[in-house]
């Protein structure tokens, strides 16, 4: 497969390139690129939800109420699951989403993502980068700040 070579301003310079068909000629597996795809996503989540359980939750320490002769039910602690300030009972726990995939597949996904981008034309190969110099815009509450760099 021969890729036309852009300049920067989108014309074609005229030249090609042949890509590897090592790469780029794999019959696309659009199973794995979708568990790599899912894999990546997994891995951003943080899983930090949480909550106190009794044994957390400060204070607790003295009998709320006495033992006997109140007409009520025995307490042990203000900080039990079923009182006004006490912990939870089964709440949620920090939790890893991280996921691996074995090299072998992480390649073929990879390999299969480049085939396939080669395939619908979504590959451009550009013929040079360089600028003149690097250029960043300036905060509009700043405007007299210069950067740092």
């Amino acid at each position: 497969m021969e890729l036309d070579v852009y300049r920067k301003d989108g014309t074609k310079s005229g030249e090609t390139v042949k890509l590897s068909e090592e790469i780029f000629g794999v019959e696309p597996n659009h199973h794995l690129i979708y568990r790599a795809v899912r894999t990546y996503l997994d891995n951003q989540r943080q899983g930090t939800s949480r909550v106190k359980t009794r044994a957390e939750v400060r204070g607790g320490g003295k009998k709320p109420i006495r033992q006997k002769h109140t007409g009520m039910a025995r307490q042990g602690s203000s900080r039990s699951p079923i009182m006004v300030g006490g912990g939870s009972i089964f709440g949620p726990e920090p939790r890893d989403y991280s996921n691996t995939l074995p090299t072998g597949m992480r390649r073929l996904a990879r390999k299969s993502a480049l085939s396939l981008k080669a395939r619908e034309g979504q590959i451009r190969i550009v013929e040079d980068f360089s600028m003149d110099s690097p250029k960043a815009r300036r905060c509009c509450c700043c405007p007299n700040q210069t950067p740092t760099w």
